[in-house]
């Protein structure tokens, strides 16, 4: 059986407020997934967000939640450059948001790798392997420039 699920779990020396701008904010998405650059988003269920990841392309996620400032999630077709993600293409990606203090706990959950066919040349890096690594790298970077901010 293909595993189907990673979860990521992260204490953030930051407000709920802060971390959910860093999370949403075309202004801050770029910088800690992407090229640097503000990213289109339109934030409501069934907008888009479109992430830029260099050399493995541009892909323009479909938001499903949005519950400021606690939950936001999104299909992403990472196995399928430029195409809109959708439930047949795509995993689900959900973080959520809590807080600890004066700091936030911040939980992502991606799945659907199980159900996903994935093209042999896009599965090192749209398979579950690197994204299981990607995450961990991802999280890390969220949580310093959070921090930071």
């Amino acid at each position: 059986m293909k595993p189907d699920r990673i979860e990521r779990d992260i204490v953030i020396a930051a407000p709920i407020e802060r971390v959910w701008k860093v999370l949403t904010a075309p202004e801050h998405v770029g910088v800690w997934f992407g090229q640097g650059q503000p990213v289109e988003i339109d934030l409501r269920p069934g907008g888009t967000m479109v992430l830029d990841h260099g050399i493995h392309g541009i892909f323009p996620t479909k938001i499903v939640t949005v519950e400021e400032p606690h939950r936001v999630s999104y299909r992403w077709a990472s196995a399928h450059p430029g195409e809109p993600a959708t439930e047949e293409n795509s995993t689900l990606v959900e973080f959520t948001l809590s807080t600890e203090g004066d700091k936030t706990r911040l939980v992502v959950v991606e799945t659907g790798f199980a159900s996903l066919e994935i093209p042999p040349e896009r599965e090192a890096t749209a398979g579950y392997d690197s994204h299981t690594a990607g995450w961990l790298e991802v999280t890390g970077n969220l949580a310093r420039y959070a921090e930071q901010l």
